[in-house]
């Protein structure tokens, strides 16, 4: 049977019809394929040893392409509701690949849900862009106790209060088990029943459009998790070339195309069905794809015509160590110019802050040893721009171009992955004082960067970030905690001190502690992240995207720091001019006159007024501006 061609399908080439017929699947090494179907409700069988015990099978028809789909006869003949998968070739029942609901765990039946049936609220919503914006990262499994994404909508007030306008989530697709952090995932079309499944997912993003919050989601385009991973049964979806978390996608072998398309269908997912404002590209370094047109860049193309279509901005973040300015470099039609993305990390941000603060210069962070390093950051975006990285052993990154727009970096002082990769998961909260806090905070909001918080970092969260899973399969779940231990026993950890990440503890420990943040320093340094996004909101000099308009200068010796923003083109000082002493010695303020504090903060609170030694005292900041 020879499917007809849609040549209106919105990726400029002709496209099989077959793809969107029901129930179709794509597995073009079968030779035969079979529809497995249950009767059963869903969720019935979530802990059942045999969830497709009792499935009927119906055979699909074979289409061009490798797609095949049930004839009408079979449709009409399945009961309601039904759960289905498929049988490959006598093996299986499989999980569809384009599932949408897994109410049955990754290895049960798969179920239809029609996300446009969802009655939308957000008709006024007009989306954000980057510029301006300020991210909120959270993890909803441990944002809340209940971890669901209902009990995260009932915190959206705070958020609101905090000045944030994106919230970003932590990977939200289907994975094995019943906790993780999101990138043991496999079933991509799917949200993940643990935290309320498809349509809660849907009701939160209305909820923060309502509240005026735009949604970013986390997606992993580079490896699949260890359990519940189908894929290969399917089709030539892997390639040997591992990532360092699993095999890699194919992207530019054989079949390609196919594997391509799955990967662009599902961004369209989240911003047609579920009505997000932007995706964040997990380690898009480790995309191995050798075509003339990247995968990122025929995503950024994609996805510009569909916020054409819906009328509203549509974001791409890269995750990428390389410093590579072309993944924020616009489009080119001859091919010359980059992959069009919104925005990139910049992890050399994170580092030089993390120095800075800290003191640690372990590995990565050995190159970042001078308070020079942040001074270079903060005016060129890059450390490493084609700088010697020892970590490396070799050269590494290249200089933003001139006309990229400082918002275009997606700068932290903490991340899942800083806190969460740390042995205990220890936050800067665990080694820092209260003035310390409040300079990251300085740095991070009165810096020229889009600045992204870490769920709690705003009330300095007493809480650690672990890293848990919870593998069901005994040989998997020992590998994970044994794997954990000798990576960090390499580092001198004791075999004990790090935490398990199959105990349910290592999560629990993880949850945020929602009345801590009303007392202490918790609630002074929550006071002064909502003092300071309200003057990044107010003062245009500080999301300002004219990168030139920055100036820092730094005194190693003495642990000073000076950040004017809003910076004149004849080179004077800035109209906003940030003071911190990261050392232990006090700075002299400078005679700025028609300056006002702005903002100030030490190891014991807030600063009020310019101290009257006319000095910022020790691990403290003051924030200048003009009348």
């Amino acid at each position: 049977m020879t499917p007809q061609l849609d040549p209106s399908a919105g990726d400029g080439t002709a496209r099989s019809v077959a793809r969107d017929l029901p129930l179709s699947v794509w597995a073009p090494s079968a030779q035969s394929v079979e529809l497995a179907v249950t009767s059963s409700e869903p969720g019935a069988r979530h802990d059942a040893e045999d969830p497709w015990s009792g499935a009927d099978t119906f055979p699909l028809e074979q289409h061009d392409g490798g797609w095949w789909a049930p004839p009408a006869e079979v449709l009409s003949r399945l009961p309601s509701p039904f759960g289905y998968g498929y049988v490959l070739d006598g093996e299986g029942p499989f999980p569809d690949p384009r599932s949408r609901w897994q109410p049955d765990t990754v290895h049960g039946p798969s179920r239809r849900i029609d996300l446009a049936a969802y009655d939308w609220q957000d008709h006024d919503w007009s989306g954000r862009e980057l510029r301006g914006a300020a991210i909120y990262e959270l993890h909803v499994g441990t944002f809340t106790e209940e971890g669901t994404l209902e009990a995260a909508a009932r915190k959206l007030d705070h958020l609101v209060a905090l000045g944030v306008t994106h919230v970003e989530l932590l990977p939200m697709n289907s994975f094995g088990g019943a906790r993780n952090w999101g990138y043991d995932g496999v079933g991509w079309y799917a949200v993940d029943e643990s935290y309320g499944g498809p349509r809660a997912y849907q009701r939160f993003v209305d909820a923060c459009h309502g509240a005026g919050l735009a949604v970013i989601q986390d997606v992993v385009y580079n490896h699949l998790g260890p359990s519940g991973n189908y894929l290969p049964k399917f089709g030539p979806y892997l390639t040997e070339q591992s990532t360092g978390w699993g095999s890699g996608l194919n992207l530019d072998g054989p079949e390609s195309d196919e594997v391509r398309r799955y990967i662009l269908d599902n961004v369209r997912l989240w911003f047609r069905d579920y009505h997000v404002d932007g995706l964040r590209l997990d380690a898009v370094h480790a995309l191995h794809d050798t075509r003339a047109v990247h995968v990122l860049e025929e995503m950024s193309a994609e996805t510009d015509d569909l916020s054409t279509q819906l009328g509203r901005p549509l974001v791409l973040i890269a995750e990428s160590d390389r410093n590579d300015p072309r993944m924020i470099t616009a489009r080119d039609e001859g091919g010359a110019g980059g992959y069009g993305l919104t925005g990139q990390w910049s992890d050399d941000f994170h580092h030089a802050v993390h120095v800075a603060l800290t003191g640690e210069t372990d590995g990565y962070y050995a190159d970042f040893e001078s308070l020079s390093a942040l001074a270079k950051v903060l005016n060129h975006g890059f450390f490493h721009d084609g700088t010697y990285s020892s970590f490396r052993q070799r050269h590494h990154g290249r200089p933003l171009g001139e006309h990229t727009p400082a918002e275009a970096l997606v700068v932290c002082t903490q991340n899942h992955d800083q806190v969460g990769n740390r042995a205990a998961g220890d936050r800067l909260t665990a080694t820092l004082d209260e003035g310390q806090l409040a300079i990251g905070a300085a740095l991070l909001l009165a810096g020229p960067f889009t600045p992204m918080l870490f769920m709690g970092e705003e009330w300095a969260a007493s809480t650690p970030w672990q890293f848990f899973t919870a593998h069901r399969e005994p040989e998997l779940a020992e590998a994970v905690t044994e794997g954990r231990r000798r990576e960090f026993e390499r580092m001198a950890w004791n075999h004990d001190e790090v935490p398990d990440p199959q105990a349910p503890e290592t999560r629990q420990n993880s949850v945020l502690r929602w009345d801590e943040a009303a007392s202490g320093r918790h609630a002074r340094v929550l006071a002064l992240y909502r003092a300071l996004t309200r003057l990044r909101a107010e003062r245009p000099e500080l999301t300002d995207p004219d990168r030139t308009t920055t100036r820092a200068w730094t005194d190693d010796g003495r642990g000073y720091l000076r950040l004017d923003r809003g910076v004149s083109t004849d080179g004077s000082r800035g109209t906003v001019v940030l003071l911190a002493a990261l050392g232990d010695e006090p700075m002299p303020i400078p005679a700025l006159r028609g300056y006002r504090l702005l903002a100030g903060h030490g190891p014991e609170g807030p600063i009020e007024s310019l101290p009257d030694d006319g000095l910022v005292p020790a691990h403290a900041f003051v924030l200048l501006g003009t009348v």
